[in-house]
């Protein structure tokens, strides 16, 4: 079971904290405060993006944070600059974006890593369940 390590559970209550201040002043259309929310909300996304990448279920949930972020973010400008009636479709394109890295993950991803495992397991169970056999006394007993 993976373990979040205390170094990045600090990064990702920073980040709770940037997403809940930038969704807030969105809620209160406080817009100074929310336009600059959104540089660190999405820097500090892709820092944890990085800081796991080698985790590949925690990649693929972290770009889908980023990108569900990055369309958020661009819905609140469209919203604080009265422009979201038209332009807010558009939004639907990093949301796409973010589902697309969780559909890949479920349905790609982790079978094939699954797939790995139970192939692994049974090539274990093999080698253990295996008789080892002298070639010359196979040879001999043949004829």
């Amino acid at each position: 079971m993976y373990c979040i390590p205390e170094k990045f559970r600090k990064t990702e209550n920073l980040h709770i904290l940037f997403w809940l201040f930038k969704d807030l002043s969105w809620a209160m259309l406080w817009k100074p405060l929310g336009i600059a929310m959104i540089f660190p909300t999405i820097s500090v996304a892709l820092l944890i993006t990085w800081q796991t990448r080698k985790i590949k279920a925690e990649l693929f949930h972290n770009l889908a944070i980023v990108f569900w972020i990055c369309a958020n973010a661009m819905w609140m400008l469209l919203e604080f600059t009265g422009n979201d009636e038209y332009w807010r479709k558009y939004t639907a394109i990093p949301f796409g974006i973010g589902v697309f890295f969780i559909l890949s993950y479920y349905l790609v991803i982790l079978p094939r890593e699954n797939r790995r495992k139970r192939m692994e397991e049974a090539s274990k169970d093999l080698q253990q369940n295996t008789i080892p056999v002298n070639v010359k006394e196979r040879d001999e007993f043949k004829t």
